[in-house]
């Protein structure tokens, strides 16, 4: 359609939390770049400059980051988002998204590959929209809805996120090129619309009304983009219901084109195109279960017995360990201005994988 954007990507131009994130142990600080303090507009550039140099980027994507004051601290907040929700999103499966066996698995077209396309281009969306509304951005600000004039949404301190310029600039900073009949390419590209289409999903219009007693006499609208934890969590649902594919040749237009034997079209039993909002994938991923090059494996990683120890340890069971945690009890508010507690402890049965 109209709105679909397409993008040739490699692991490091589709998002840079693939890449920087590789020579990582996921021990370090992910915020490792100077930050902008207060300073002279002369030092402040400096510092823009150097973090540009920072990123793992391609020529061109240097050249518009420095040209793009603040967009290297969106970028560092876009990595930190989509390896902190993709984290969170996997705490509780065999693959956890460690930063350990990324490069590996970025070769391959698993189920996780896609999930992490998605993610990335989701976090970069959405941290440069909301970038944008902040004043973090020197080119771009908030929102520019027909209806809401810049000035007004400023002094009423409602400044809508700016989706339309992220996912313009996005498509600029990404680049665009044609793919032919490369299958893996194909793939990436879809996971990634798919990643920034779940951004567009959450985005919704928050009004405010003014006036006498509240009365609408003015009424201030501005858009607004969700949490990006609603986000992550519609991509882990999209992940849980990946679909396979493989390339087919459409005979119709000539040229070839992603489908799945898991959909079917209306007319015929041949294989129909996946949905837009879909991830895909192309082959069946490891069990993640022992270390290898995509995974430290499982051994270790503790879990819930009720809930997921059985699938989180591959069947080599678990290990039960007792431990004293002290925490705050019997909080009491005392006057005027502070509260008080006791200090108790309490047994817990932790549950690790065997080796």
């Amino acid at each position: 359609g109209a709105n679909t954007h397409v993008f040739l990507l490699s692991p490091c131009s589709v998002s840079l939390l693939l890449c920087l994130g590789v020579g990582l142990t996921g021990k370090e600080a992910l915020t490792h770049f100077p930050s902008l303090g207060p300073s002279t507009n002369s030092a402040q550039g400096k510092v823009h400059m150097k973090q540009c140099d920072l990123l793992k980027l391609s020529r061109k994507q240097k050249r518009l980051c420095r040209r793009e004051p603040g967009l290297a601290e969106t970028l560092r907040d876009a990595i930190r988002l989509g390896i902190m929700e993709c984290q969170y999103q996997f705490r509780s499966e065999r693959w956890n998204c460690s930063l350990e066996g990324r490069t590996s698995l970025l070769k391959r077209g698993f189920k996780e590959t896609a999930f992490l396309y998605a993610v990335s281009s989701a976090a970069l969306t959405h941290s440069l929209a909301r970038a944008c509304s902040a004043g973090r951005m020197e080119r771009c600000t908030c929102d520019d809805s027909p209806d809401l004039e810049n000035r007004k949404a400023w002094q009423w301190g409602v400044c809508g996120d700016n989706l339309k310029y992220s996912t313009k600039f996005l498509k600029k900073f990404l680049g665009q090129k044609r793919i032919g009949k490369d299958l893996r390419a194909k793939v990436d590209i879809h996971n990634t619309n798919v990643g920034i289409k779940a951004v567009k999903n959450g985005l919704k219009t928050t009004c405010k009304c003014h006036g006498v007693s509240g009365s609408c006499a003015v009424r201030t609208c501005w858009k607004q983009l969700s949490p990006f934890h609603e986000v992550g969590r519609l991509l882990k649902l999209r992940y849980d219901d990946a679909v396979k594919v493989f390339s087919t040749t459409n005979d119709a237009v000539g040229h070839s084109e992603l489908a799945s034997p898991q959909r079917h079209s209306h007319s015929t039993k041949h294989p129909a195109s996946p949905r837009a909002t879909d991830l895909v994938y192309v082959e069946d991923s490891p069990s993640f279960c022992r270390p290898s090059k995509y995974s430290l494996g499982t051994a270790g990683r503790t879990c819930s017995r009720e809930g997921n120890c059985d699938s989180m340890c591959c069947g080599r069971g678990y290990n039960t360990q007792s431990r004293l945690v002290t925490f705050s009890c019997h909080c009491q508010v005392q006057w005027c201005c502070y509260v008080e507690c006791q200090q108790c402890m309490q047994e817990e049965v932790v549950y690790s994988c065997k080796q």
